[in-house]
């Protein structure tokens, strides 16, 4: 089977990272390949927060699981929604394009399947748009000097799975219709 398709029926979600650090160079070469995902009319709406910082990263846990306590989901307070990844890598995208969302979108599929491709587990975590409205969230754009109307679309969740990943679900039945 093609090496490409085979990692992408290969890549798992991990919610149990190790602590081990992923080197610099794997991170650059996966957020290279998320910048190289399809966007509409090639205008490469989608940015990436690349927090490789524990302390911010751990701000960042904090915000998400804030959100998630917010809306009466999750569990105890403590949980990290990050699973304990050393590595997240934010993907927001200027809401002033109009196919911004799916190119977030895009550049998340991008970045999870790179890591897959180099050896490097993820998980795409939700609540990014949430983070990102707060007063909080907006202080840390300042920080890193993004300036606009950026929506959050997701973090990529980097690090090496404390145990390996199972076997993908069964895919469902009736989901292809076709022409001919």
């Amino acid at each position: 089977m093609n090496e490409t398709i085979q990692t992408l029926k290969e890549r798992r979600s991990v919610r149990n990272f190790t602590d081990k650090p992923v080197d610099k160079e794997l991170i650059e070469q996966i957020i290279d390949a998320g910048l190289w995902a399809p966007s509409g009319l090639g205008a490469q709406a989608p940015i990436i927060l690349a927090i490789t910082n524990k302390e911010l990263r751990d701000r960042l846990s904090k915000m998400n699981a804030d959100v998630m306590h917010a809306a009466g989901r999750g569990p105890a307070e403590d949980f990290d929604p990050f699973y304990g990844g050393p590595v997240v890598l934010v993907v927001l995208s200027d809401k002033a394009v109009p196919t911004y969302v799916y190119d977030g979108a895009l550049v998340m599929g991008n970045l999870m399947n790179a890591a897959k491709s180099l050896g490097v587990d993820s998980i795409w975590v939700h609540r990014a748009k949430e983070e990102f409205e707060s007063e909080e969230g907006k202080a840390i754009l300042a920080e890193f000097g993004v300036d606009g109307e950026f929506e959050g679309i997701g973090h990529c969740v980097l690090g090496y799975a404390a145990k390996p990943a199972g076997e993908g679900a069964r895919r469902n039945d009736g989901r292809v219709f076709w022409a001919e």
